[in-house]
């Protein structure tokens, strides 16, 4: 009996195994032509897009980009939509308020994409230099009024960063600068932080998991997973004596509430 029982686990393991194997070749037959064709249209269609966009909304072009690129990415989301599952947890409960400094820890290639999943779009990027030499992104990026933290020096770095604060936008930072390859939380470097002290903007910190599953550093294929996005309460910069201070508390907070997210407590 207990063979039996043995043999038939092993099959129902193998048989799940098999489907799972079938549902991520079909996930990467179909997400990544998909997302290719998502791009061309939207690249095509910008143009009268932002005309209209303007007319009747009034906005900054910046602003009207980053509108687009919150959609873009909303597009995404519908696309992977059969393969990945989204939850968002934590800004209903939260007093999150534009303008504000959001920090994500990051992990994969799409955490970028992930983003979409906010409740809001005015959000400006700050990001290393390579995203803006991918040909079919930089022009958006910039127009975006994203920040290219590896050139700007840090006059330049506030001064957009003031702009775009004042503006009733917000600032997002992967404050690890790289993807993780394991999964947990790198050195923190400081930029966000003390844009917050010196500006007086409130730091919301961002727990990401799932999207090491779906496409970690150094894999090309995509997998299906479970994504998840979790905010924390604000932190106020002016409760702490330096941004050196800001960044540890923010980490240290970061780390016990990824770490109760992928235990499933949270």
């Amino acid at each position: 009996m207990a063979a039996s029982e043995t043999v038939l686990g092993n099959k129902s393991i193998m048989a799940t195994w098999e489907r799972y194997r079938l549902l991520a070749m079909l996930m990467n037959l179909t997400v990544y032509p998909l997302l290719a064709l998502w791009t061309v249209v939207g690249i095509l269609l910008f143009p009268l897009s932002y005309l209209l966009w303007k007319l009747v909304t009034r906005w900054s072009a910046d602003r009207i980009m980053r509108h687009f690129i919150w959609l873009y990415g909303r597009g995404w989301m519908l696309i992977v939509a059969p393969f990945v599952r989204f939850r968002r947890k934590g800004f209903d409960e939260s007093d999150i308020r534009p303008p504000a400094i959001l920090v994500v820890n990051h992990l994969s290639f799409f955490d970028t994409y992930c983003m979409a999943v906010l409740p809001f779009f005015d959000i400006a990027f700050a990001v290393r230099s390579w995203p803006f030499r991918i040909f079919c992104y930089a022009a958006f990026m910039r127009l975006a009024g994203y920040l290219d933290v590896e050139r700007m020096n840090w006059e330049e770095s506030l001064e957009a960063s003031r702009r775009v604060l004042d503006n009733g936008g917000s600032l997002l930072f992967f404050p690890e600068g790289h993807r993780s390859r394991d999964g947990g939380l790198q050195h923190f470097y400081s930029g966000a932080f003390r844009l917050a002290h010196e500006l007086g903007c409130p730091v919301v910190p961002l727990c990401l998991t799932g999207t090491d599953s779906l496409l970690p550093p150094g894999r090309r294929w995509l997998q299906p997973a479970r994504v998840r996005l979790r905010a924390l309460p604000p932190v106020e910069p002016a409760a702490f004596a330096g941004h050196g201070e800001l960044r540890r508390h923010v980490k240290n907070l970061m780390k016990q509430e990824i770490e109760a997210m992928r235990r499933g407590e949270n």
